[in-house]
């Protein structure tokens, strides 16, 4: 049994950890709501993109001159999946939800026969992934030093996965995050990038089918408007995983914060109950001496 005075530093240290949780909780909920309004204000223009994408994929058909972005190589051999996670923990399962999701997708093409390259933006997922699939990851992406997730983290992930496909070192492309629901929810989605996928409901396409006519050319727009949606797809994913990662942190602290104060209501009933046996225990001594003499 812990000695009193043993009780009462475990009470001290509860109750410094309880004081930590609770200043990350605010902080967490300070730059969520700053990560939600972000995260939703670029979800309307990504999907304005992948409207107009679609459209003139649509207008152009099976036309030569459409990107191999959008068409792809005829092929799907070989996959490049771009794991989205947040630089640090302390968030829950937030990203383990992710790392699970891509891990179950690897295990399903891999069985299929296909050959699996894994890109990594961010440490968690990093961490989780490398330690089954460690030689399928042909690059990590580090964003710890990157304060505020700007467009040009994105612009350069999105050049470099241009460049991998140009050199032919994949078919098909998916980005996986989580999307942003609530505070607690965060949803892990899948989006494939290459070939570029038309995303546009079969209304809206219904209704945008006017004749459009494109100076320049469909081809040479798509081939600056498809490298351009691929960054603006990943830049949402980076602006969804900041929100839901403010948001399960919010939430795992808040429970961390909870549980503490549970734990410290128990040590000190039992610091309590110890203490008062003790005195009990030196008056029965003290009465038993005094009769005795």
């Amino acid at each position: 049994m812990p000695s009193l005075k043993d009780l009462k530093n475990r009470i001290a240290s509860v109750k410094a950890t309880q004081k930590i949780t609770k200043a990350m909780k605010m902080v967490a909920a300070a730059k969520l709501r700053r990560a939600q309004e972000a995260a939703e204000a670029a979800r309307p223009y990504s999907q304005r993109m992948a409207d107009v994408l679609a459209n003139i994929a649509q207008a152009v058909g099976a036309d030569d001159s459409v990107p191999q972005l959008m068409t792809g190589t005829g092929k799907d051999d070989t996959h490049l999946l771009i794991v989205c996670t947040a630089e640090r923990g302390l968030c829950g399962g937030f990203n383990s939800q992710i790392a699970r999701f891509a891990r179950d997708h690897v295990r399903k093409l891999l069985a299929a026969g296909k050959t699996v390259k894994i890109i990594c933006v961010g440490k968690k997922g990093f961490d989780i992934l490398r330690r089954e699939f460690a030689s399928l990851i042909i690059d990590r992406v580090d964003l710890r030093e990157v304060k505020k997730i700007g467009f040009e983290n994105a612009d350069r992930i999105g050049h470099k996965v241009i460049e991998l496909f140009e050199k032919g070192e994949f078919d098909v492309c998916t980005l996986f995050y989580s999307e942003f629901k609530s505070v607690i929810s965060q949803v892990p989605t899948a989006q494939q990038l290459i070939p570029a996928s038309a995303g546009a409901d079969s209304a809206e396409t219904a209704e945008a089918s006017a004749i459009y006519e494109y100076e320049p050319d469909a081809g040479a727009i798509l081939t600056d408007l498809i490298p351009r949606n691929i960054s603006m797809q990943i830049f949402r994913a980076l602006l969804e995983n900041v929100a839901g990662e403010m948001g399960a942190k919010m939430s795992a602290m808040d429970n961390a914060t909870r549980n503490a104060g549970e734990m410290i209501d128990k040590l000190t009933l039992n610091y309590n109950r110890q203490r008062q046996a003790q005195i009990t225990k030196e008056l029965i001594e003290i009465i038993s001496g005094a009769e005795a003499l």
